[in-house]
């Protein structure tokens, strides 16, 4: 008899394991993986790092720790929280970027943006979030945690597959 029960088991940045993959058919070259949880832990706070890509669309993970710098995009953003607590404000801005893919920089480093303040969420492991076309947006967390933020690549986008991949 063998045992067909499975556990699953929800990774975090402090514990977390890489995994495996089984190829059942193809090559292996054909595939890869990664593991958020590993990227966010060797990545700077807020790098957007790619770790998929379908098209112009990407998923980035970043590693939430700090306070951010205000971003913005001309299109629809969203978050997910995977790990920790974070704080998201909000700013419908004056002159919102036009014609942008992905997120960039809404103000100097130091910086509030030009605008109205629109309030904050805060998310915990599991929460989602949408950020706005046209509104910046500011993560802040207090203790380290991970974020999953869905764009398109962009000049924030940071591509790093040779390091972040198993092949």
């Amino acid at each position: 008899m063998t045992d067909t029960s499975y556990h699953t088991f929800f990774g975090s940045l402090d514990a977390y394991r890489k995994g495996e993959i089984e190829i059942t058919s193809g090559a292996a070259r054909h595939y890869v993986f990664s593991n958020i949880f590993e990227v966010a832990s060797q990545s700077a706070p807020y790098d957007k790092v790619v770790v998929g890509k379908n098209i112009e669309y990407v998923i980035e993970v970043l590693r939430t720790e700090g306070q951010s710098r205000w971003f913005a995009s001309s299109h629809d953003e969203f978050a997910i929280l995977m790990d920790g607590k974070a704080r998201i404000d909000f700013i419908e801005l004056e002159t919102p970027p036009q014609n942008v893919r992905g997120s960039v920089h809404a103000s100097n480093e130091g910086e509030q943006p030009a605008g109205r303040a629109m309030g904050h969420v805060v998310l915990r492991r599991g929460h989602q979030a949408l950020l706005p076309a046209g509104c910046a947006y500011r993560f802040s967390a207090q203790r380290s945690g991970v974020a999953l933020v869905q764009t398109m690549l962009g000049e924030l986008s940071v591509e790093k597959w040779a390091d972040i991949c198993l092949h």
